[in-house]
């Protein structure tokens, strides 16, 4: 795994004819902090109208923004610490500009140029100093990495029929999906228009493809930055010139619930110019509207340059995934012609990864522990404890669910707090009502379903009196069919006596139910309510799981039976409460399943709190001394960007914290990694 430096610079109004430079530089597995600007500001002033005279020379523009920016001696020595630092580690430095909304002029000037101040070569140029622009976003949603084997892109080209008529040159559309193509590698793509058909790249059509979920869009087209506004040749439904505003674009995305990760604007003026409002440019608008990260072009970037970059900068973006990297190397790739420093970068993406490889450890190597862990599923020995990362793939993150809550019913507590839904129920609990967390939770969960699903939903179960087991039942029997690698339709396949489930669907039972088992479900007692539930131990004091009469222990309550599930922040701590003061609230085969078997923790977030107390009340039961015996596994998919500040540094505090305790093995990727990853591992074994 690639270790980077981090080195984010951020710059201010101080006065009329100065602006404030501010550091921030930490090394791999450091807890310092090199800082400058604290205290005493360090100044840096910038002759606009100078630099703009001399945008035709890059190398000159370059030199002489160089020399506005390290002028104070204090920021050039905080600078070459920093990279000398990074050199005595070997490490290169992942370097983010932040210009702040006091000096938005400086949004325009051609960074990408700067010259390094020793012996004015390009700074940009390699893999030791990887520059991008960080734009801050409205949106609240948190980005999801990806395994690389799923990504998918759009290359979408528009080659209107009559560009001669703007005196536009026509698009090599073959070449450059072929160029394209090639370069994504393995990562899958389509492309728009689709070769042999009459379709064309109309803004309707380039968003029903977005709508089916792509990664990486690839857009080809003429474009022009005019009075502040971003426009791009598209094409109309006969096939000539659409001019379609970036505002339009910017919308469209707006709207999608699954956005690409990363776009690639291959159009001319998509950053802007050195004139005008350049965050009124495409590329930072798109940035702004929740696109991770965007590249996008400053000024009229030739057509060879681009034929040229854009080939190497996939084919780096196949090799890690590091997307400032990739374009470092691209951009030293055509570093000879006079346009090189064009493409620019708007990310905020704090790793630079656009996806992830998943397996355990850091350089994700074969798992010694298989054959361990497969004899314990073989024997039975082995629980499942589900989370809410299962769920999502149905209805989405529950962080959505609290921040519309949040945004709906005006969350007054701390912006961080927004994405908790414990936290924001508990709001809800107090200013509202006790119980409208719960009923806001069905109501909320029967809508979106309705609107995820409709294509799949019978007429009848689109009524207002259609229950959310019905609802669940049938769309998961439809992800079943359609994917053989569904989560629920693998663990319903594995021969164990006991399943434990933190969430309140009944997509398990459904599972289990259709691979020809008998499920049973019990409630754990966790408030006076739950204790008035039947549950199979009353019906039959005598029953023992089997693996072809499993039971399903929910611990945090069911969907239908409202007053069971843990939600709010109070019924966690009741829950925890409980369990840990009453040992003989849960039932002994579950104890024991606890205690003395293999563990799979799966679709849980672990640095959340509410899995923390999950997993404090196990380590209380007594018996936890055979644990030991067993390989026990945790899937955790890479921390969200945005959310940590460090994510590498955070999954190694996390393997450690993991491993006192209980020793568990950390699967770095999504439950439905890991768990076809199981799948394959017990086919090959069977075989």
């Amino acid at each position: 795994m690639n270790e980077y430096a981090d080195l984010e610079i951020s710059l201010h109004r101080h006065d009329a004819s100065s602006y404030a430079v501010e550091f921030r530089f930490s090394l791999p597995d450091s807890d310092a902090d090199i800082r400058l600007g604290v205290g005493k500001p360090a100044l840096a002033q910038f002759d606009l109208e100078a630099l703009n005279a001399q945008v035709h020379d890059p190398a000159g523009y370059g030199q002489a923004l160089s020399q506005s920016l390290f002028a104070d001696p204090a920021i050039l020595t905080v600078f070459g610490q920093a990279r000398a630092s990074a050199q005595s580690q070997d490490v290169p430095i992942r370097l983010r500009l932040l210009v702040g909304p006091s000096a938005p002029e400086l949004h325009r000037l051609h960074w990408e140029t700067l010259r390094d101040p020793q012996d004015n070569s390009p700074l940009f140029t390699g893999e030791n100093l990887l520059f991008s622009r960080y734009l801050s976003s409205l949106d609240w949603r948190p980005v999801k990495l990806r395994p690389k084997a799923d990504l998918h892109a759009l290359i979408a080209v528009a080659n209107p029929s009559n560009l001669a008529e703007y005196d536009l040159a026509p698009v090599d559309v073959a070449g450059e999906v072929a160029r394209s193509q090639a370069s994504l590698g393995s990562i899958s793509a389509t492309v728009l228009p689709e070769a042999g058909t009459d379709q064309h790249t109309t803004l309707s059509e380039l968003t029903a493809r977005l709508r089916e979920g792509v990664d990486i869009l690839y857009l080809v087209c003429h474009g022009a930055f005019v009075r502040d506004e971003s426009w791009l040749w598209l094409e109309d439904a006969e096939g000539k010139v659409a001019r379609t505003s970036g505002t339009d674009l910017v919308t469209r995305l707006r709207e999608l619930d699954k956005r690409p990760r990363l776009i690639v604007l291959a159009s001319c003026q998509s950053a802007g110019t050195s004139a005008g409002d350049a965050l009124a440019a495409l590329g930072p608008r798109l940035a702004e509207a929740g696109i991770p990260a965007v590249i996008a072009m400053q000024g009229n970037i030739t057509m060879d340059t681009v034929a040229d970059f854009m080939p190497t900068f996939f084919e780096e973006l196949q090799h890690d995934g590091q997307i400032d990297r990739a374009l470092s190397v691209a951009r030293g790739e055509v570093r000879e012609r006079s346009d090189y420093w064009m493409p620019a970068l708007f990310m905020r993406l704090r790793s630079g990864r656009i996806w992830y490889v998943p397996g355990f450890g850091d350089e994700r190597a074969g798992f010694q522990k298989w054959p361990s862990l497969l004899r314990s599923i073989r024997r039975g020995q082995c629980t499942p404890i589900l989370g809410p990362g299962l769920l999502e793939p149905v209805i989405g993150s529950l962080k959505d669910v609290a921040q519309r809550w949040a945004e709906t019913y005006h969350y007054p507590m701390a912006p961080h707090e927004r994405e908790s839904l414990p936290q924001v129920s508990q709001y809800l609990a107090i200013n509202q009502d006790r119980g409208f967390p719960y009923d806001e939770l069905g109501e909320y969960l029967r809508e979106e379903l309705k609107r995820r699903y409709k294509e799949d939903i019978p007429e009848k179960l689109l009524s207002n009196y259609a229950s959310l087991d019905e609802l669940l039942e049938t769309i998961g029997a439809k992800r079943r069919e359609r994917e053989p690698n569904e989560a629920y339709k693998a663990l319903a396949q594995l021969p164990l006596p006991i399943f434990i489930t933190t969430t309140p669907d009944n997509l398990l039972t459904a599972a289990l139910k259709e691979a020809g088992k008998d499920p049973q479900v019990v409630l754990c007692p966790w408030n006076d309510y739950v204790e008035q539930a039947e549950s199979i131990y009353d019906q039959e004091p005598d029953y023992f799981p089997t693996p072809e009469r499993p039971l399903i222990y929910y611990l945090f309550g069911e969907l239908n039976e409202p007053d069971s599930v843990v939600l709010t922040e109070d019924d966690y701590f009741d829950f925890l409460i409980g369990v840990t003061g009453n040992k003989d609230l849960i039932p002994p085969g579950v104890r024991r399943a606890l205690t003395d078997t293999a563990l799979l923790f799966l679709g849980f977030q672990m640095d959340e709190w509410n899995f923390r107390i999950l997993f404090r009340s196990i380590l209380s039961l007594q018996g936890g001394g055979r644990r030991d015996r067993y390989a026990h596994i945790a899937a955790q998919i890479e921390p969200e960007e945005g959310r940590l500040l460090e994510p590498a540094r955070a999954r190694r505090y996390l393997e450690n914290y993991f491993s006192k305790g209980a020793d568990i093995s950390i699967y770095w990727g999504s439950s439905d990694d890991f768990l076809k990853e199981l799948v394959e591992q017990i086919a090959e074994r069977a075989r």
